[in-house]
């Protein structure tokens, strides 16, 4: 830790010696403690001063703390494992980013296929169904033109409403089959 010296007094020691010799029993009188100040002993610059138990326990009782001895630290401290911790922190830290980037990454793809998805369906649904070409449309245009024009005698048409009736049958026995199909 450090060097350090012990100064031990004379009165300390005679002190010490005395009380092997004959033991003193002082009985503790209880006095209100008024805080008092001690008057410093003055000292001289070139002389050191000694201090020592003894005239600290012939005084009064002090009631200011203990001054704690001083701490001294290394000045080059070797490296604490909190360098070890930041290192496995900043590691947790980029793979936690890593993912982040990725699950954004997912998440745009993502997107787009739903983007993508909704159009198709919206396109689907509502799109305007292409006419489907009516059956026998030709044949039924002709007997309709047929009776306008010959109002008075309808016997003229028969063959033309002849071929669309047969054209009609047709098409009742291919929607059958395809029916049958499914």
């Amino acid at each position: 830790m450090g060097d350090f010296s012990i100064q031990i007094s004379s009165s300390l020691i005679s002190r010490l010696a005395e009380d092997d010799v004959k033991p003193k029993k002082r009985t503790k009188k209880t006095k209100s403690r008024v805080p008092r100040e001690h008057p410093q002993p003055e000292t001289k610059a070139d002389q050191k001063q000694i201090s020592d138990d003894s005239e600290q326990k012939k005084g009064t009782a002090d009631t200011r703390w203990p001054v704690p001895p001083p701490l001294f630290l290394p000045i080059n401290q070797p490296p604490y494992s909190a360098s070890v911790e930041l290192d496995a922190i900043r590691s947790v830290v980029k793979e936690s980013e890593n993912i982040v980037e990725k699950l954004r990454k997912q998440e745009e793809n993502m997107v787009q296929e739903v983007t993508q998805k909704a159009k198709d369906l919206h396109e689907k649904e509502f799109k305007i169904p292409e006419p489907k070409p009516m059956p026998c449309l030709v044949e039924s245009n002709a007997w309709m033109a047929c009776y306008k024009e010959n109002a008075n005698d309808l016997t003229k048409c028969a063959s033309l409403a002849q071929n669309f009736a047969d054209c009609a049958r047709k098409v009742r026995q291919l929607a059958k089959t395809a029916v049958n199909r499914l």
